[in-house]
């Protein structure tokens, strides 16, 4: 029988096409965060007929999954998946059922073997709940946002995520204007990406791109460096510098770190940005530059104002457009695309490149199930950055391995241990103080290990000093392990878009707050109070 063409046009991505017009703005999806396939990482399903009240079947052949917005789909196909459908249907809370059948597919969310159902609740969804179907392929159930807008060009930018999709617009919006532009993001989100494009696609893209990192830069060279200087200016000025600024006339300069400015290099940076001209340092007469001007930082300017650090009128100048680049653990939908692009690279360097062109849907996943399950739940508080050091290290580690291998190091490096599967989710058993004081010795704060702290946080619900008892040791020491761990945070370290999103998604229940949020209910319940916030349960 001819095959029909017709028959791979996916309903799957002519839904969404649709569903972006006139459907709820938020809806649960089903992307492809691993798969034997690799190519089908990315592919995604949206559950909008959940939304409606009408459940959707998931099995080997149905339903079809296509890049997000893209014609074409396929489902899964992958032969160890089940006939015999797993079942997502609504919850009156706005969450997910999924029922999995018996003698069906084995789905493992977060270690645990699901049996019969399973509810996720709006917070569970909005972080991302990772589903490793028979071993073999991960899905990512999560909440997808319809903004009714046309996809903007990638711009180099790997992922199809909401708050990427907005950062490439306002790019775009911005890129073609003489204006200068704040980018502000967490340190590895991809800030020096976004200053890129924004050259690249605008009217001095002629020019010169030049990027300074005003963090490395010793504070009693920035100004010679930047604005240049002349021979004999100071100690050890034995010839004329042109500087950055100069470096960059005609073309745009890139400041990352701009809250790294000393005061004086402030004053002269407000200069430039007021009348185009600058002195080299030991110059008595100014130089006229023309330049573009884009700074970034993962400081909080606004609180460097009110300490005194930072100038007012500066970040108002700066600020010319503000950019927002969200954090990767906002962004979960995109980390089996960037793994993969990642790997690609560097397995192309090693000369294996090919070990992830397989169309065998038999073949062993080259990425192992509980792996991209980690990945993908992992906090990556070094974002973009740290996935692509630690892709790095995987593949290196794993060269010529037919699968990727996990080292010892990976539970220290994602944060996120390995969990044996199990039939049922541990049962936390309620200890009184004084039992369990006498039960738990005491013990150096160096000796717990950060796997153990996530641990007795999360049975705690982030009460710090429960915690503290289970761990056997004293309050302010959980405090300064939480500092001194990259893959941790307290409520301070929380932006106030952050809160606000995880207020409404929570329907201001403080406790699901604390659960999503993982910090301790008493600083974010402050936090709250502060942003204005009335929540339930405090």
């Amino acid at each position: 029988m001819p095959h029909d063409p017709l028959a791979d046009l996916s309903t799957a991505a002519m839904q969404e096409r649709g569903a972006s017009r006139g459907a709820p703005r938020a809806v649960p999806a089903l992307t492809v965060v691993s798969h034997p396939v690799p190519r089908r990482v990315g592919d995604r399903r949206l559950l909008d007929a959940v939304v409606a009240g009408r459940p959707v079947a998931l099995s080997r052949n149905a339903p079809d999954f296509a890049k997000p917005g893209s014609s074409l789909g396929l489902p899964l196909a992958d032969p160890f998946v089940s006939r015999k459908p797993l079942e997502f249907s609504a919850l009156p809370d706005g969450g997910v059922r999924l029922t999995v059948p018996e003698d069906g597919t084995h789905v493992v969310a977060a270690g645990v073997l699901l049996l019969g159902t399973r509810d996720f609740s709006p917070p569970e969804l909005m972080e991302g709940v990772a589903l490793e179907l028979s071993g073999r392929v991960v899905l990512l159930l999560h909440q997808v946002e319809l903004d009714g807008e046309g996809a903007a060009e990638t711009l180099d930018m790997v992922g199809e995520s909401a708050g990427l999709r907005r950062l490439r617009r306002h790019i775009e919006r911005v890129a073609d204007l003489d204006v200068s532009v704040l980018i502000r993001g967490e340190t590895g989100t991809g800030k020096e990406l976004v200053a890129q494009a924004i050259h690249r696609l605008g009217p001095r893209k002629a020019g010169r791109f030049v990027s300074v990192n005003l963090g490395a830069i010793p504070k009693e060279l920035a100004a010679a460096e930047l604005f240049g200087s002349q021979k004999g200016a100071y100690s050890g000025a034995t010839r004329d510098r042109e500087g950055f600024f100069r470096a960059a006339h005609g073309g745009t300069l890139f400041l990352d770190e701009v809250g790294e400015a000393p005061p004086e290099v402030q004053v002269m940076l407000l200069r430039v940005l007021e009348t185009g001209e600058l002195y080299p340092v030991g110059a008595s007469q100014p130089v006229t530059v023309d330049v573009r001007l884009i700074a970034a930082t993962d400081a909080h300017l606004e609180e460097q104002i009110r300490d005194g650090r930072f100038k007012a009128p500066l970040l108002h100048r700066l600020a010319g457009y503000d950019l927002r680049v969200p954090a990767l653990r906002e962004r979960r939908e995109d980390v089996g695309r960037l793994f993969f692009h990642f790997a690609r690279e560097e397995l192309a360097a090693l000369g294996e490149a090919a070990r992830l062109d397989s169309e065998d849907p038999h073949a062993e996943p080259w990425l192992p199930a509980p792996l991209a399950s980690r990945l993908v739940r992992a906090a990556w508080p070094g974002n973009i950055r740290q996935l692509r050091n630690l892709t790095r290290q995987l593949v290196i580690g794993s060269r010529g391995q037919a699968r990727l291998q996990a080292d010892s190091q990976l539970d220290e490096l994602l944060g996120v241990p390995e969990v044996p599967v199990t039939a049922a989710a541990p049962v936390r058993v309620a200890v009184a103080p004084e039992a369990r004081e006498a039960a738990v010795p005491r013990r150096k704060p160096s000796q717990v290990t950060e796997a153990e702290l996530l641990a007795a946080l999360r049975a705690s619900a982030w009460d710090l000093k429960a915690a503290a008892d289970a761990l056997g040791i004293p309050r302010p020491s959980v405090y300064d392990l939480i500092d001194k761990s990259p893959n941790l945070r307290t409520a301070g370290d929380l932006g106030a878009d952050e809160i606000t999103r995880c207020f409404e998604a929570c329907g201001g229940d403080l406790d699901a707050m604390v659960r999503t949020l993982e910090v301790s209910k008493r600083a974010l319940g402050r936090r709250l109070k502060e942003l204005g916030l009335v929540a339930k349960g405090t």
